[in-house]
């Protein structure tokens, strides 16, 4: 009979080990969507279908969408208990937190200079 992952896994160097231990840690933080992110904070489609003042199939929705603005995005994690941050990684730079990015914001354009009258 074979061997047990975890019997593997024991058989191996303590540096291996400790390797194999970080890497799954990592993966643990890992979420594969928003369906995921709302049952780690333990939340039901109800519930967060209240928090954005939607009804739930449209939360239903969101969860499924592969591409969306990121102010819903936001909300979404919000409404989850979260904050969203963005981070950018550039190559040979450090990291980069955009801060503001997707939030909602109040019609602020600047007032567009109008040509003169007389031309």
């Amino acid at each position: 009979m074979g061997r047990s992952l975890t019997e593997v896994i024991a058989s191996l160097p303590q540096d291996q080990q400790a390797e194999i231990e970080t890497r799954y840690q990592e993966m643990r933080r890992e979420v594969e969507g928003l369906r995921e992110l709302r049952k780690i904070a333990g939340k039901a489609q109800e519930e967060i279908a209240a928090a954005l003042n939607i009804k739930q199939p449209s939360v239903s929705k969101i969860e499924k969408q592969a591409d969306m603005y990121l102010s819903t995005l936001r909300s979404y994690v919000e409404a989850v208990g979260g904050k969203l941050e963005l981070i950018v990684k550039l190559p040979g730079t450090p990291t980069l937190h955009l801060d503001h990015l997707g939030d909602i914001v109040e019609n602020h354009r600047p007032a567009r200079r109008r040509a003169a009258a007389h031309s």
